[in-house]
């Protein structure tokens, strides 16, 4: 057993016995849950109606079959993107995108689905630079997740629309699993 796998049942057992919710990430045998090169990073899996924050405070999400649901710091009423009305089509490879620019920075978040392999990780082309976000789906093979990231970018009367460039999904062999082209 690695360092790694050996810390990571280490911090399973510890959060079991104090009663703390556990997080878990799909990733191979000996692949880094988030890397880069021959370390791929993966979805996390979820439950459906599982929150997951988005990193800042308001800002959440959860899946269920039907499709994303998302809170915003500046708008707790959940939203949500339906996946079965038809406003996307899963049999070919596609991203989409919500955002809200709020004190500075933007919160992103969208759908991505339709693409040949597995969605692995998104990157986020920005006026200061490529921002990292992550991924989620629920378990099986639903055909789509939702990608999130957090961007610190000028937030003008555009709401930070301005400083987006490219979201792109990739699969776990580096290739492009869907993108939404922006520039």
């Amino acid at each position: 057993m690695t360092r790694m796998q050996k810390y990571l049942a280490a911090a399973v057992v510890a959060a079991a016995l104090v009663g703390a919710p556990t997080v878990s990430y799909a990733a191979a045998p000996g692949r880094a849950a988030y890397g880069t090169g021959t370390h791929h990073a993966s979805a996390q899996i979820v439950a459906p109606g599982e929150h997951v924050s988005g990193g800042e405070p308001g800002f959440e999400l959860w899946l269920t079959e039907e499709g994303k649901y998302w809170t915003t710091p500046g708008d707790p009423d959940p939203q949500f993107r339906s996946v079965i009305d038809g406003n996307i089509d899963r049999s070919q490879p596609g991203v989409s995108m919500q955002a809200e620019g709020n004190n500075g920075h933007i919160t992103l978040s969208g759908l991505y689905y339709g693409g040949k392999g597995t969605a692995s990780r998104v990157t986020v082309e920005t006026s200061v630079g490529t921002v990292r976000g992550k991924l989620l789906e629920l378990a099986g093979k639903p055909g789509w997740g939702v990608w999130y990231a957090t961007a610190d970018v000028p937030v003008g009367d555009d709401g930070g629309l301005g400083a987006l460039g490219d979201i792109t999904v990739f699969d776990t062999r580096g290739k492009v699993y869907a993108q939404l082209p922006r520039s």
